[in-house]
């Protein structure tokens, strides 16, 4: 599993506006100019976002993007499922219906089913709020690491 340019951007963008976007709609131009992504690409990202009602975008003077959904609410699940064509850890399980003609006789299925399981169980938990307040307390740890010990 490889999360794309696309997928970290949009995530990157979602976490900018629960930590900008409190009073309001925040420009494109200012999102492209903190997260250093051309504004050309973040249209993209933006409009697949405000598709999905994840986000609001407004035109004209004092026009922008904001949060549509919470952020207590809005999981990286949610954003990279969006953004990405498969976060499967194996082919076989990138759609609903396995194709491999192997795999009612797979011994590995399991463990890729599994781990497929618990990689979403997992984005699915860590919440955009969860960035905001480690970045208000300088912890630079991803959301539900904090005990483990080492530096990520």
């Amino acid at each position: 599993m490889r999360i794309s340019t696309k997928g970290r951007y949009a995530l990157r963008v979602m976490i900018d506006l629960a930590r900008n976007g409190k009073d309001g709609y925040v420009k494109l131009q200012e999102l492209s100019a903190r997260q250093q992504i051309s504004e050309k690409y973040l249209e993209g990202i933006l409009g697949t976002l405000v598709r999905s009602k994840l986000l609001e975008g407004a035109r004209g003077k004092g026009g922008g993007y904001r949060l549509k959904a919470k952020p207590e609410e809005c999981s990286v699940w949610q954003i990279l499922s969006l953004m990405e064509t498969s976060v499967a850890p194996v082919a076989c399980l990138d759609g609903k219906v396995n194709p491999c003609p192997r795999a009612k006789n797979c011994v590995t299925l399991p463990v890729w089913k599994e781990l497929d399981t618990m990689i979403r169980d997992y984005l699915d938990n860590v919440k955009l709020d969860q960035f905001v307040r480690n970045a208000a307390s300088g912890d630079s740890a991803a959301p539900g690491t904090e005990d483990w010990g080492c530096e990520l």
